[in-house]
């Protein structure tokens, strides 16, 4: 992990899959980074910093965010999103689901059919 994240952008992006890869060689959203290293330097400094807020849910994971925490936007509200190894080369919109997980049930009296998708809260 150590030699992960002293790499650089470019070569991380050699040890990923081809569409991240693409991705990466683009470049990397520069006020994203400003607050990444700016959280990297609160948690140095012994204090916990704050959840960096984001709209960009196809943002690659890098080894430079893997600890910090992420409120990442799923449409109506954000959710929160603790960076892991595992999570490195993935997307931070895969780890956030914007649909709601579907039950079915029992329609009402003189409901139609389609009232029996139920949506979980």
């Amino acid at each position: 992990m150590t030699e992960l994240s002293e790499m650089p952008l470019d070569q991380f992006a050699l040890l990923v899959r081809s569409r991240a890869r693409r991705t990466l060689q683009h470049g990397f959203d520069k006020q994203l980074l400003k607050r990444i290293e700016k959280n990297i330097q609160t948690q140095k400094a012994g204090k916990e910093p704050k959840a960096i807020r984001t709209h960009l849910r196809d943002t690659v994971i890098i080894p430079k965010m893997v600890g910090l925490r992420f409120a990442v936007y799923k449409g109506n509200s954000f959710e929160q999103v603790l960076v892991i190894p595992e999570m490195l080369g993935h997307y931070l919109g895969e780890m956030v689901l914007t649909r709601k997980r579907l039950l079915h049930g029992k329609a009402g009296i003189g409901a139609t059919k389609s009232s029996t998708a139920i949506t979980a809260r």
